[in-house]
């Protein structure tokens, strides 16, 4: 590889872990939101609006596995965490911090936006780190065992039962948390996981096509990875 398609994939490479790290992110502070989708009438998902950016996160750690290995795939993952943990150390101070009078938002209902967002990031974290990390596992394990063939299988196999881990782990924490009620927990774990499951499946066609364009940019073989 020429070192300006080197500078390229490397600039690639930031930039869908930027995409990644705000897209999770966006996810542990928009979360309290819920609302509903109900495609051709068939079924009822109740879901948290915080489950919308986070499909991305597997689509985006399925392309680095994919393009840059399992090692990078890795680092972006552990740069996440720390993204998290240092956005609730930032809601933390800003959450403490007294509002003065005149302030658009008082103490009250900043509070009750941003006050339950550690324990969602507690919560995510933990779901996170086990389905993330199993994920790029899966994913390596399939494309060992297909030689870099069925890009399709690796995908969905591995985001399917990641996203299961993630999803009870996540609902399961929340409600011990006391933060949503074990009433609504069977709903929301079905709901999230048809939600997520759905998504995956939508996303192969997308992770075909920027597969292919990596590998016609960078003149890749069908499973060769971009080597440091």
């Amino acid at each position: 590889m020429t070192t300006k398609n080197k500078i390229i994939a490397q600039n690639i490479y930031l930039i869908l872990a930027a995409l990644f790290i705000s897209s999770l992110v966006a996810s542990n502070l928009i979360f309290q939101k819920f609302f509903y989708w109900e495609p051709f009438g068939l079924y009822r998902f109740e879901i948290s609006v915080g489950i919308l950016p986070y499909p991305i996160t597997f689509l985006i750690t399925d392309i680095l596995s994919e393009i840059y290995g399992k090692k990078k795939a890795n680092r972006v993952v552990i740069a996440g965490i720390f993204a998290s943990f240092f956005s609730m150390i930032i809601i933390l101070i800003a959450d403490f911090a007294p509002a003065i009078d005149n302030s658009p938002i008082n103490n009250k209902t900043f509070h009750q936006v941003f006050g339950l967002s550690p324990l969602a990031v507690f919560a995510s974290m933990l779901a996170y780190l086990f389905a993330q990390f199993i994920d790029i596992r899966v994913f390596h394990f399939w494309k060992k065992r297909t030689k870099g063939k069925h890009l399709w299988l690796r995908n969905n196999f591995s985001t399917f039962f990641s996203q299961f881990i993630d999803t009870f782990t996540v609902v399961f924490l929340l409600c011990t948390f006391g933060v949503l009620p074990w009433d609504i927990f069977t709903s929301l774990l079905i709901s999230g996981f048809l939600f997520k499951v759905i998504v995956a499946a939508l996303d192969t066609p997308i992770l075909y096509g920027i597969v292919y364009l990596f590998q016609k940019k960078f003149n890749l073989q069908p499973g060769e990875e971009i080597l440091d």
